[in-house]
């Protein structure tokens, strides 16, 4: 029995197009939050993915009951995903508030993809491809110059703050980029072992956004106190973290955590070219040149896998060898020695 390569290609394709996707509606976030200034850190975060999880939880209500049995046999990987998706968006709201959105988000979404793929090698002994390491240098190179052009870009140039609130922000973004791996690998786990992506993503999500209510009680005042703080606050739950969400689930179904993880890094790129159409910041050529090595990162692991060793074989007159099933998903797998 031989395993359908193509179509095993395919569905990693397509689950980096849903990753991808996921990636646009988180990149609209900051300049959706520019729109309630009065609104905290902390309210933005917990309104966001609390509301957002809660609401994965709730449509996903007889996916989980069906499945109850394997979430309570795993309710370890549930609760250290969870505990990890409530304090991301703490994290990663109040680095941008202290150490400033350009330093924030280069540590929370730069250094995601290292962190799980320090993870992956600890718990499941997954190897780092040449590829993956490739992918994700460009991929943190460009981020690095995209944040440098956006503080540069900024009116007054770079964001002024205190040692002390940078050196704390960049803690903060050290945490968020840490859970943020935490959690992605956590659902890849569940979904895994046998558990459907709606099942896990609502189960994780579900309990972390109930951890997040009593933040959203105490901090979350001021997004009512107008319409468009609500409008706001509401945006936030319902498109980039519950839809986005969705769309993240399904393709950790199909593409392992490291690699959701670097593809995530076109969040910062969007987010800043939403900045200057929206917002009408400036981004100098040195942001350009970060958006297209996160562009070229994308397209490392975009890429159809095996074209250049089918290139060779076919160069060497090489026949493709046949794999099994139990071959192919060794390969997909990478496991280390």
């Amino acid at each position: 029995m031989t395993a359908p390569g193509p179509g095993a290609r395919a569905s990693a394709g397509a689950g980096s197009l849903c990753v991808l996707a996921a990636s646009v509606l988180w990149g609209t976030t900051g300049t959706a939050a520019t729109f309630a200034p009065d609104v905290g850190p902390l309210a933005i975060g917990a309104v966001a993915m609390g509301l957002g999880g809660l609401l994965q939880a709730l449509v996903a209500a007889a996916r989980i009951a069906r499945q109850a049995p394997r979430l309570r046999a795993r309710r370890g990987t549930v609760l250290l995903g969870s505990v990890a998706v409530a304090a991301y968006p703490l994290a990663f709201y109040s680095a941008m508030h202290l150490a400033g959105v350009a330093v924030g988000t280069v540590v929370s979404i730069g250094m995601a993809p290292p962190a799980s793929a320090v993870i992956e090698r600890v718990m499941d002994r997954r190897r780092l491809t040449r590829r993956w390491k490739l992918g994700a240098a460009l991929g943190l190179l460009g981020t690095l110059m995209l944040c440098a052009g956006q503080a540069a870009g900024a009116p007054g140039g770079a964001e002024r703050t205190s040692t002390a609130a940078t050196v704390l922000g960049v803690g903060l973004g050290l945490i968020a980029a840490t859970t943020y791996a935490l959690y992605s690998w956590a659902a890849h786990r569940l979904i895994t072992q046998e558990v459907t992506s709606r099942a896990a993503m609502g189960a994780v999500f579900g309990v972390g956004g109930l951890l997040l209510v009593p933040v959203l009680v105490v901090t979350g005042a001021p997004l009512l106190d107008s319409g468009s703080n609500m409008a706001v606050g509401a945006y936030m739950a319902l498109v980039p973290m519950f839809a986005g969400y969705v769309l993240f689930g399904w393709g950790l179904a199909h593409v392992p955590a490291s690699t959701a993880t670097t593809l995530s890094l076109l969040e910062p790129a969007v987010a800043a070219v939403f900045a200057v159409l929206v917002i009408g910041e400036r981004l100098p050529a040195v942001g350009w040149g970060g958006i297209a090595l996160v562009l070229a990162c994308l397209a490392v692991f975009t890429a159809p896998a095996g074209v250049s060793r089918r290139r060779r074989q076919r160069r060497d007159g090489v026949p493709p060898p046949r794999r099994t099933a139990v071959e192919h998903t060794a390969a997909q797998s990478d496991p280390a020695p």
